[in-house]
């Protein structure tokens, strides 16, 4: 800006200057007019030489303004490089020996508390001055994830070799059953994909994208530790006050919580034993009504794509499931209360989904499930998370160990009777943190489809190993080495029974190195 006042000024003496001497050389072939003709009355050189000294006294109280900026920039400068010389002086003091005379016992403080705060500044100028990743708009674009590292032992025929949830049968496989085994598996890292775009009718709006390598296996040697990528969710939001409108493929939202474990992200924590989960496409709309600055009702309802847990038909075309022959979505609903205890949130929710599923010939029957899910601190240590379900043919969303429905005769036969199998089962969870970066945790988990109902459908119930309950108890310890870094080690235990052919037992043990990004 002084440059530009200086630019000015130089222009407007230019101008003074040459109008001064046009003015003075008019006057001068005035005064000699028998030399040449005048051009210019006497009133019209009165009114430029007005203008004139105007022009003058304005550049003079220009100057007068410039040269007081400028003594104030030589009063700043020697202001900062007299604190300058202290600081110096100070430092030179600090590095002096102990035998040295005795120092301000502010300055050492003074002098950390300049290091700490150049640090932060260095540390939010390197931030800014980082590589970002560049979208195909204008708008912002995060990407992150984790790589996650597995180490694992198993003892027992488990289902999953690094994220097991059940426990086979030794008759299934029996070549395959050994006193124990051991290996590692990174398929359990994580790419997330955060857009944040403009904002329309009022709502903020973003999506948002995360995938895994637990896709499946490439037909290549050693290809069990090449994971394929897939995909996990995917959403779009729009997000009013209190008002928010979800699109996508989600969780789901009306059993929205998880036990908490880095030996088991591919799939939740007690999957397929009391906590219910999928990836669905859904649509959502989330309202929220606000009583205090520490307490709100969460209500949320939508329709969420019927999925019966069916295992794809090889190739690129996709068939309906048995949910999807229904020719309607399911519905779902939860109400959730939260209110700030403790500094965190308690939290109570009840929540439930009906959908219908035809199973050909038109042989229907009604999947549904009813949900209550609580989150509750106690103190500033511990807080106790759980969750519980009641429902049928609820296998497609994790319930009654992934099995759906019952049947008495021959699957082909229009005259064969289906149902939709009863289950219950749920999980808790105890959390304990020592410290911000260092937690306990311990949960149980129990899945328990109707054994009496399996055992009225015999051998025709659809199912080679048909399970009748499912056990997993698990205790973890995570370490967060720094805010990129976790360490975790887990066991778990697992016990699955099989219809009136007793129990099967196994366990499993992982350490797990995380690096967040």
């Amino acid at each position: 800006m002084q440059g530009k006042d200086y630019r000015k000024i130089l222009l407007k003496v230019c101008v003074a200057a040459a109008s001064f001497c046009l003015c003075a050389a008019n006057g001068y072939a005035q005064e000699g007019g028998r030399l040449a003709p005048s051009s210019s009355s006497p009133l019209e050189t009165s009114s430029e030489v007005s203008a004139l000294s105007e022009l003058i006294h304005d550049l003079q109280t220009q100057v007068q303004a410039l040269n007081s900026q400028l003594s104030d920039l030589r009063t700043e400068q020697q202001r900062a490089s007299a604190e300058a010389r202290e600081l110096r002086r100070e430092l030179d003091l600090v590095k002096a020996p102990t035998s040295a005379a005795p120092q301000d016992t502010a300055t050492p403080d003074r002098l950390g508390k300049l290091e700490e705060n150049q640090e932060v500044i260095e540390a939010k100028v390197n931030d800014q001055y980082q590589t970002k990743i560049e979208s195909g708009s204008k708008y912002r674009l995060r990407l992150s994830g984790i790589v996650l590292l597995n180490m694992f032992e198993n003892r027992g025929p488990v289902d999953n070799q690094d994220f097991p949830q059940l426990v086979n049968s030794p008759q299934l496989d029996p070549i395959a059953v050994s006193p124990a085994s051991f290996g590692g598996s990174l398929r359990q890292s994580q790419l997330r994909l955060q857009a944040f775009g403009p904002d329309i009718a009022g709502a903020r709006t973003s999506a948002d994208l995360e995938f895994d390598f637990a896709g499946g296996f490439p037909n290549a040697p050693n290809g069990a530790v090449m994971g394929l990528v897939r995909l996990r969710t995917g959403t779009m939001r729009m997000d009013w006050a209190n008002t928010s409108i979800v699109g996508g493929q989600d969780r789901l939202f009306f059993a929205p919580l998880a036990p908490t474990s880095l030996a088991t992200l591919a799939n939740p924590a007690l999957s397929y034993a009391g906590n219910l989960w999928a990836w669905t496409p859904q649509i959502r709309v989330e309202h929220r009504i606000v009583f205090s600055d520490s307490s709100n009702l969460s209500l949320q309802a939508g329709i969420l794509d019927s999925v019966t847990g069916d295992l794809p038909d090889p190739g690129t075309a996709r068939y309906p499931s048995w949910g999807e022959e229904a020719g309607q979505p399911v519905y779902a609903t939860r109400i959730a209360w939260s209110h700030r205890a403790f500094g965190q949130n308690f939290t109570a929710g009840v929540g439930g989904y009906y959908g219908r599923q035809n199973w050909g010939f038109n042989r229907t029957f009604d999947g549904w499930a009813g949900t209550a899910d609580v989150m509750l601190p106690i103190g500033k240590r511990f807080e106790f998370t759980g969750a519980f379900y009641r429902g049928r043919g609820a296998g497609g969303f994790g319930g009654a160990i992934g099995q759906t429905v019952l049947f008495n005769g021959s699957f082909g036969d229009p005259a064969t009777i289906f149902r939709g199998l009863d289950s219950m089962g749920g999980w808790a969870q105890m959390k304990f943190k020592l410290k911000p970066n260092f937690e306990i945790n311990g949960a149980v988990g129990v899945d328990s489809p109707f054994a009496s109902e399996m055992r009225q459908f015999g051998a025709t119930s659809g199912y080679s190993t048909p399970f009748t309950r499912n056990l997993s108890p698990m205790i973890n310890v995570i370490y967060q080495l720094r805010s990129d870094v976790l360490i975790s080690t887990e066991y778990r235990w697992l016990q699955t029974s099989i219809l009136d052919s007793g129990s099967n037992h196994a366990s499993h043990i992982n350490l797990s190195l995380g690096y967040l990004f």
